[in-house]
């Protein structure tokens, strides 16, 4: 793989830090602000709205640039948004912190997803989006574990600043290795508007966006969730999360390999195994083993998804994908939003810490059935053709 792949992985283990590690301190954070978990949850939604709103924004505003300046830019604002995170007095200071640095997650994963795939043979496009998102998911296993541990003892702002640390780190990675390819001047903002005319784009982004609803309705409240329902210690939460992370980078490996093989057929089996996981969850979060076990189950299975789903807006995008990729990663965050508040919502009416689990097992039948559907229109215009 190129080496430039190396320097979107560096840029995404940061930015997948900073997205995910807020789940385990969400207690703490509570606590410094005085307000209810499900409201210092409502960080992660608010985050992911920051994504839904920057990647489309951004990708179209920076169209002009070259990707790599548009990167090295992404990775700047990212920087500033987890400053200001980290020296917030206020919650709703807190928050700006979190959408700014959100602003550029979106837009950055968008346009990586494309120059990783322009970096490589076709038919090992889908394994090259995998390789960038790997950073991402080993950020589930060192990052955000680590950056727990660090906030469970020097305080959550301690974190914020790592993470800031993090990112100055990508910015060197993507100037020293990422090639400053040429602008593809076939392409302009209106190519790139006009593929969302196209009913398989909509509903490529509509199974990413219930396929990760499902994820995040209970990953949210993994750390609550583990605490009150499975009895683990607060200091378990880093080594759950650890065992979560394992599963993600495992699963997303195997999601874009097996999408190299077969896209539809791996997005079919994916969803159906995530939905089947988070159901298992809602019964065997009430031990501490079974509940360690579907959380390795799990991670693996939620991100199998990310590449397959990645690599299907690309395809039915094709001839102007960047804006498309972008939207995508739009579409992954809005379900995280949407799946974060919807498990909210369940905990505020009274029906427990594992109600997100169910939830989210409907929620990834909805993006199965969709996905389904959308391969049967491929069917139908293959029939059609001949």
């Amino acid at each position: 793989m190129p080496a430039a792949l190396l320097a979107l992985a560096i840029g995404a283990f940061g930015i997948g830090t900073t997205e995910f590690v807020i789940m385990g301190l969400l207690p703490e954070v509570a606590a410094t602000y005085s307000v209810s978990i499900p409201s210092a949850g409502l960080l992660i939604s608010g985050y992911a709205l920051g994504v839904v709103v920057g990647a489309p924004l951004l990708t179209a505003v920076g169209s002009r640039w070259s990707r790599k300046h548009l990167l090295i830019g992404l990775m700047a604002l990212f920087i500033a948004g987890n400053v200001l995170a980290a020296i917030a007095p206020t919650y709703g200071l807190l928050m700006a912190g979190r959408i700014v640095a959100a602003l550029s997650h979106g837009a950055f994963f968008g346009v990586g997803s494309v120059v990783a795939a322009s970096l490589v043979a076709p038919a090992k496009q889908a394994s090259a989006i995998a390789m960038m998102f790997t950073g991402l998911t080993v950020a589930n296993v060192l990052g955000v574990p680590l950056g727990t541990a660090l906030g469970q003892a020097l305080g959550w702002r301690s974190t914020f600043w790592a993470v800031a640390i993090l990112g100055v780190i990508g910015l060197v990675g993507i100037i020293a290795l990422v090639p400053d390819l040429p602008k593809d001047t076939a392409t302009n903002l209106r190519h790139e508007l006009a593929v969302f005319k196209r009913p398989q784009v909509w509903l490529a982004l509509a199974m990413t966006a219930l396929g990760f609803a499902g994820v995040f309705a209970s990953f949210t409240y993994i750390a609550p969730m583990m605490t009150e329902v499975a009895g683990f210690s607060s200091g378990m939460v880093t080594w759950l999360l650890v065992l979560f992370g394992v599963g993600l980078v495992a699963g997303n490996l195997f999601g874009g390999k097996a999408a190299d093989k077969a896209l539809m057929p791996s997005l079919y089996g994916i969803l159906a195994a995530l939905a089947v996981v988070l159901a298992v969850f809602t019964f065997t979060a009430h031990a501490q083993i079974p509940a360690a076990i579907t959380i390795l189950l799990f991670g693996a299975a939620g991100f199998a998804t990310v590449a397959p789903l990645q690599a299907r807006v690309m395809d039915k995008a094709e001839g102007a994908p960047a804006l498309a990729s972008a939207a995508n990663i739009a579409a992954f965050n809005l379900g995280n939003a949407g799946g974060a508040w919807l498990g909210g919502l369940a905990i505020d009416k009274g029906l427990g810490y594992t109600a997100p689990n169910w939830i989210g097992a409907l929620l990834a039948i909805a993006g199965l059935a969709v996905a389904v559907y959308s391969g049967l229109l491929d069917r139908k215009k293959v029939l059609q053709s001949r």
